[in-house]
């Protein structure tokens, strides 16, 4: 497949312990998804304020307050130009003049709450299929938070306590809106102690690099493959590649899984990874990166 022309950007949630869009708990009176910069990087690689931008509150249950919202938040940041497209079934997807606007916009937000409504509700649609070619072939962003983050790759969690991630079959995986293949998205990752079902999702799919999102964290995607850490807080990224142990395809589930050699890398604002190379950068902002030399067998 040739090198996307889109970036993606995901997010890894809001810091605020007090609202949870799953369940529809909001405590809070001025909802801030992410720290403004993150919204203003948006807004900025989308082509500036007056750029065309869908909000897709598809994941929400909540989705017309969740909606306002993010007009609220865009328009604190100068940014008007702002659609709502709540997608509640497979016939909105298909529906003619959903997938004109995404023809015509520069940037699309999918936000927070259940990436399996995310999934069920676009994949296989025109909606998603007009989308995913216009990230191949055009300079659109693609943006998502918690939820709308996680559907991004096409190995997707939807599901896992992670007080029990420890255990085999305790961390549920499907297929996600898949513009990421070798990918594997969590997001709230440090508040909600997400390692151990990260680590158990990748040792299930060690060709995928998995990458954790703390709150207010996100990272910048180009090409399909460079990728930069934006925000304040932690991007953490598991790579099982390397792996010599593991038990997981052998105990009885319930068990603990057992691995060896799981590497992992800790990226603050301004670092990044090479995907396909898996190669660590501590400055992937500034400029070019020559990646390492690598082996092809």
């Amino acid at each position: 497949m040739n090198q996307p022309k889109g970036k993606l950007i995901a997010v890894g949630g809001a810091e605020d312990k007090g609202t949870d869009l799953e369940t529809g708990d909001i405590q809070r009176n001025n909802l801030n998804f992410f720290e403004l910069g993150i919204l203003r990087r948006i807004v900025e690689e989308s082509g500036g304020p007056h750029a065309r931008i869908e909000v897709i509150t598809t994941a929400s249950m909540i989705p017309y307050e969740v909606g306002e919202a993010y007009l609220n938040a865009f328009g604190k940041i100068g940014c008007t130009n702002v659609g709502l497209m709540h997608i509640r079934t497979r016939q909105d997807a298909q529906n003619p003049e959903m997938v004109e606007r995404i023809r015509q916009c520069q940037g699309v937000m999918f936000s927070g709450g259940n990436q399996l409504r995310l999934s069920a509700t676009d994949g296989g649609t025109e909606f998603l299929t007009v989308l995913k070619k216009r990230y191949q072939e055009d300079n659109i962003v693609i943006a998502g938070t918690s939820a709308g983050a996680m559907a991004m790759s096409n190995t997707m969690i939807y599901e896992g306590n992670a007080t029990r991630a420890h255990l085999k079959g305790e961390v549920k995986i499907t297929t996600g809106l898949g513009f990421l293949n070798t990918v594997i998205i969590d997001s709230h990752f440090e508040k909600r102690g997400r390692f151990g079902r990260l680590a158990q999702a990748v040792a299930c799919n060690p060709s995928c690099i998995g990458f954790g999102l703390g709150e207010d964290t996100g990272m910048l995607i180009t090409g399909g493959n460079k990728v930069e850490a934006i925000g304040s807080g932690l991007v953490v990224i598991v790579d099982g590649h390397d792996i010599l142990h593991s038990n997981i395809a052998d105990i009885p589930e319930g068990n603990p899984i057992s691995l060896e050699n799981l590497k992992v890398h800790f990226c603050e604002k301004g670092n990044g990874y090479l995907i396909k190379e898996r190669q660590f950068l501590p400055e992937a902002s500034n400029g070019s990166v020559i990646p390492k030399q690598v082996d092809v067998e």
